[in-house]
């Protein structure tokens, strides 16, 4: 069984920045999981690749994020992060943590507004 909670979004002027985390609760090897971040926009349904990294850290990112969102992982600890730098009014939504292509989390707001 897996268990995904992220944490860390808030309400954040344009310009600003956030870090969010993703704890995974489970009884396999953490470092064989994919982790990926994804981006549903307000009142949307579709989900959008925002960065995504292999248990070998190679990582790729959406075009809207590049240069300014950094993936990152720390296995000790179960934890994958998102580093959002210069957030901009279109990056409001709920960031979403998806475990190994399989497990979603519940998801955490980010909310980019003066």
């Amino acid at each position: 069984q897996v268990h995904v909670v992220e944490s860390g979004g808030a309400l954040v002027q344009p310009g600003g920045s956030l870090r969010l985390s993703c704890v995974v609760s489970t009884n396999s090897i953490f470092g064989l999981y994919s982790m990926a971040w994804y981006h549903q926009r307000p009142g949307g349904v579709e989900r959008d690749l925002v960065a995504k990294i292999e248990r070998d850290h190679s990582v790729e990112y959406g075009d809207a994020v590049k240069g300014r969102f950094t993936i990152s992982r720390d296995n000790a600890k179960k934890t994958a992060y998102l580093g959002m730098n210069d957030l901009k009014p279109e990056d409001t939504g709920v960031y979403l943590c998806h475990v190994d292509r399989r497990f979603w989390g519940q998801g955490t707001q980010v909310t980019v507004s003066t």
